[in-house]
């Protein structure tokens, strides 16, 4: 007979966005007549920008015509967007890179879920707490996060607490760990590190012998001067450092699917007799053989981002939402809410009043102001006692639930 892995029974019931989504189906189903507001799941509303479209339809012309139809593409990613990349994100910040250390693909999440297959079920881990799920939840799936204890934590990953306490700059692991997760600007903090700060991690690493997942999905969102917007920013994070980016908020890419990963050639991990192994060439074979590449329409609507009216569009967008977020912050902290981030990233991460639980408050607000938002507590242990709110409504719809939430406060 076939065996289940049984790791995946340690999964909670739902992802944290599925099991919003069936609280706010239920709620939907038993008040027909309300009118619900979303700020919570971090879902674009903005329509891609025009250069984009123009290079989509571009491209689907391309593939009706046999002369130009492309068929299977390379698993890495096309040239055109590869180098579009290097000329645009990394170039201007002195990094240099070459087109095989960069792979194209459906988009940060399946990435972030993917990476670990590079690695021992047994590496121990970290992660910035409050955390996006995906890094925990794959790293259960295959047995790296060892057991969950009544405290509601792994037993073999060490939580690094995000907290009003500290400034949301974790704090250094203690003692030496094999991997850690990192994210900035942070997913759902909003938060950031700075030059100085991140380079502390990298000299961490550098002396520990560990790798770095550096989520840099929202990076096009920063604004202040002394925030790195890569991590080979920092000198040698080549290294030790893996850096996965989407095309999801930057440029509205959530229904089209397309992100990219770095794995620089000087990166490697060791077996256990010693042996350095480069992890560029297990992830060129991973994605050669799980992985058939991104489409040959979404990546020419990639590459259009880049181009000059393509910029100016993706930054309109950009500010649209920053916009959004300002107004928000500003609204909540008139009401006395204590608010974090809505600086360099959409996300606002909101104190609940009165001290009540992340759920509570999330259904309370649901019930009350008809407005979704984000329990704090479903991105781990130290997010208890907060709500993440996205800006990535219509300013209308950003001006009612910020409305709605100060009236029912």
């Amino acid at each position: 007979m076939a065996l289940v892995n049984e790791h995946f029974l340690k999964l909670r019931g739902s992802y944290l966005f599925s099991e919003i989504a069936k609280k706010v189906n239920a709620f939907r189903a038993t008040h027909p007549k309300q009118n619900l507001i979303s700020l919570g799941i971090g879902d674009v509303t903005r329509p891609l920008p025009p250069a984009c479209i123009e290079a989509i339809h571009k491209a689907a012309d391309e593939m009706a015509n046999s002369r130009t139809f492309h068929g299977y593409g390379p698993e890495q990613g096309y040239d055109f967007l590869i180098e579009a990349i290097i000329k645009n994100d990394y170039a201007p910040h002195g990094i240099r890179l070459t087109p095989s250390e960069i792979f194209i693909s459906d988009g940060a999440k399946s990435d972030t879920g993917n990476i670990g297959e590079l690695l021992r079920w047994d590496n121990s881990m970290a992660i910035t707490d409050p955390v996006y799920p995906v890094y925990v939840d794959s790293n259960i799936m295959c047995g790296r996060s060892g057991i969950l204890g009544e405290d509601g934590k792994w037993s073999n990953v060490t939580y690094l607490p995000c907290t009003a306490e500290n400034h949301f700059e974790p704090a250094l692991p203690d003692h030496r760990v094999d991997l850690i997760y990192l994210c900035y600007p942070n997913n759902p903090t909003g938060t950031t590190l700075t030059h100085e700060q991140l380079k502390k991690w990298v000299d961490y690493a550098l002396e520990n012998d560990t790798l770095l997942i550096f989520d840099a999905a929202y990076e096009a969102y920063i604004h202040e001067e002394n925030v790195p917007h890569s991590i080979y920013e920092i000198r040698g994070a080549k290294k030790v450092a893996i850096e996965i980016r989407s095309y999801s908020k930057t440029a509205g890419f959530t229904g089209m699917r397309c992100g990219y990963t770095i794995v620089p050639k000087e990166l490697t991990a060791t077996t256990l007799t010693g042996e350095r192994i480069a992890l560029n060439p297990l992830w060129n074979r991973r994605q050669c053989t799980k992985f058939n590449g991104t489409s040959y329409i979404t990546q020419r609507a990639a590459e259009a981002i880049y181009t000059p009216e393509g910029k100016q569009q993706t930054r309109a967008n950009i500010e649209y939402y920053m916009d959004n977020a300002r107004m928000m912050k500003k609204g909540l902290e008139a009401s006395g809410l204590t608010v974090y981030g809505g600086i360099n990233a959409p996300y606002l991460w909101v104190k609940t009043p009165d001290g009540i639980s992340s759920w509570r408050f999330f259904s309370q607000m649901l019930y009350e102001a008809n407005v979704v938002s984000t329990p704090g507590v479903g991105f781990g242990p130290s997010g208890e006692g907060f709500i993440r709110l996205t800006a990535f409504g219509s300013h209308e719809d950003s001006e009612e639930g910020i409305r709605r939430i100060q009236h029912n406060l």
